[in-house]
């Protein structure tokens, strides 16, 4: 007797998680080993519970890399981490005046939460002192913006600091499936990291934990990731692809594709109907052409660069944004169409910025300059596919991406 397998119908499991029902283990499974060829029919389906509970919005993050490089933790996966050899800024903290100009940089690009990011361990109570100054500054300066933090491991009692400063969000991602984490990561354990996230959500900060794909897991422990942020009832779920350094462990790993990566981001809205997913880290790297796809299930983006690599030009980001039909959370049409204006005129304002090379030419390192180290090593990482250091922005005198 022969048996026949019927193949999920992913509208009938959005039809049951919009009636109040709930994503199985088998069927984020089933999501991530749907055909390539139904990959659209899998968006459509998932992309009713964005449009349920988030509209055609989108959320607009700005991450400001406060301390860069220079961390004791050996996190295989990552260029700040002890051991990696990849050539990335390296430099101590942002004074509160620099962090401001960051952040201000990204707010006025059309962001709405600003994510201050530390690399190290944790923070020491000196530490935390700089980040109550400055997110007290931040909220001082700029109506109703949100601060995220992200700092390592919280001891006890410092995340109640940063919630009476008016920090409203903590960002610290498990990264992975606890049955995989020890394979990433040797200085730190899952459940530290589990605490952390505890120690946020008990001082009232919104918490934010999120995950990397492609650091050698299956498709099971992708979902086990998963209903572990489930579990942990985390307001924010990050979504980054690795982005494989050279200098790293991770160097020349390269295990998604576009499809892949639609397929993480869908399978994350059909286990957290209601969560924000953000398309994190890698993103353009790895969804290239599918970035706006995978838009009509996820409903947050970072604008511009991330901690230690270029992400595309904060326009382009914008572009795609209103090309699309989105609209950024906060923020009304004629609001945006008038930033994307501004932008665009900025564009004939940057064509007399200085470049890294100390050039005046163009509107980005090596346009019209005839050419130069620099402009060199970006072109070339970016057509070998490879993260592109970032330059400019924090740590640097080079104007933001934002």
């Amino acid at each position: 007797m022969t048996t026949t397998t019927t193949a999920p119908n992913f509208d009938e499991l959005a039809t049951r998680i919009l009636g109040g029902g709930a994503a199985t283990e088998a069927d984020a499974l089933a999501v991530l080993r749907a055909p390539d060829a139904d990959l659209m029919s899998v968006v459509a389906a998932g992309a009713r519970l964005r449009r349920e509970h988030f509209g055609n919005t989108v959320k607009v993050n700005y991450l400001v890399n406060l301390k860069s490089g220079l961390c004791p933790e050996n996190c295989n996966y990552c260029s700040q981490a002890m051991g990696s050899e990849a050539p990335i800024l390296k430099y101590s903290w942002l004074s509160k005046e620099e962090t401001l100009k960051q952040a201000g940089a990204g707010l006025r690009g059309g962001a709405t939460r600003v994510c201050m990011v530390s690399s190290g361990r944790g923070p020491s109570e000196r530490d935390i002192d700089k980040v109550v100054e400055m997110t007290e500054a931040l909220k001082d300066e700029y109506d109703g913006v949100e601060v995220c933090a992200c700092l390592g491991l919280l001891k006890d009692g410092q995340a109640a600091r940063l919630k009476a400063a008016g920090v409203d969000a903590y960002n610290h991602n498990i990264n992975t499936a606890e049955s995989h984490h020890d394979n990433i990561v040797q200085t730190h354990t899952y459940d530290d990291r589990v605490d952390t996230i505890g120690k946020a959500k008990d001082a009232g900060l919104s918490p934010c934990s999120g995950l990397i794909a492609g650091l050698g897991e299956t498709d099971e422990q992708l979902v086990e990731a998963l209903f572990a942020l489930k579990a942990l009832d985390t307001d924010s779920i990050p979504v980054n692809f690795l982005m494989p350094f050279d200098g790293t462990p991770y160097q020349n790993t390269w295990e998604l594709s576009p499809i892949r990566c639609v397929k993480i981001l869908t399978m994350a809205r059909f286990v957290c109907p209601d969560k924000e997913i953000r398309i994190a880290g890698g993103r353009e790297m790895h969804l290239r052409t599918l970035q706006a796809t995978a838009l009509q299930v996820a409903n947050s983006i970072f604008l511009g660069d991330y901690l230690t690599s270029e992400g595309q030009d904060a326009l382009t980001d914008l572009h795609m944004l209103r090309d699309n039909g989105f609209s950024i959370l906060g923020m009304d049409q004629g609001a945006f169409d008038e930033l994307i204006a501004s932008h665009e005129a900025g564009v004939t304002h940057r064509a007399h910025a200085t470049t890294p090379c100390g050039s005046a030419a163009g509107t980005g390192c090596g346009d019209g300059c005839g050419g130069c180290s620099v402009a060199a090593d970006r072109a070339d990482t970016k057509a070998d596919n490879k993260p592109v250091i970032r330059t400019r922005g924090a740590g640097t005198e080079v104007a933001a991406n934002a």
